[in-house]
């Protein structure tokens, strides 16, 4: 597990490399794809990918929230480099392998998995800045 954190942490950190951002950035960028990926592998043992996929997600918005707040940045720079972990890029290269082989079956079953990872990742991000509206709304309402 603890290899697996490493390796991920260095994937959105250089992916984040990739995405040109700012090399202050590049640890930050590195923590939210690990804790991503940790809150991942945690929950995939108990429950259905797609939900761990999503509640990953939400816990990268989260993050990536604090760090934009945290270091003055767009929120993008460290959600993007926070999911790049979960995207399903090998399963949708299988599934569009299998329309080619023309083992048609096999490739709706994978493509509609790819497609619910990725509504899962498009929707734990939308929740996490809606929740994060909504908290500093009401903190200024409470002051």
């Amino acid at each position: 597990m603890i290899l697996q954190l490493i390796t991920s942490f260095i994937a959105a950190a250089t992916f984040c490399i990739l995405f040109n951002a700012p090399r202050r950035a590049l640890l930050q960028c590195g923590t939210s794809g690990m804790v991503g990926w940790l809150v991942y592998l945690l929950l995939d043992k108990q429950w259905d990918t797609v939900i761990a996929t999503f509640f990953a997600t939400v816990v990268v918005g989260v993050v990536s929230q604090i760090f934009a707040r945290s270091f003055k940045m767009p929120v993008i720079i460290f959600s993007v480099g926070g999911v790049i972990t979960m995207v399903p890029g090998g399963m949708a290269y299988d599934a569009m392998r299998k329309f080619v082989e023309k083992d048609y079956i096999d490739a709706v079953q994978i493509a509609t998995q790819v497609l619910m990872l990725s509504g899962a990742i498009a929707t734990g991000l939308v929740l996490s800045e809606v929740l994060g509206q909504m908290f500093r709304r009401k903190r200024k309402q409470g002051l």
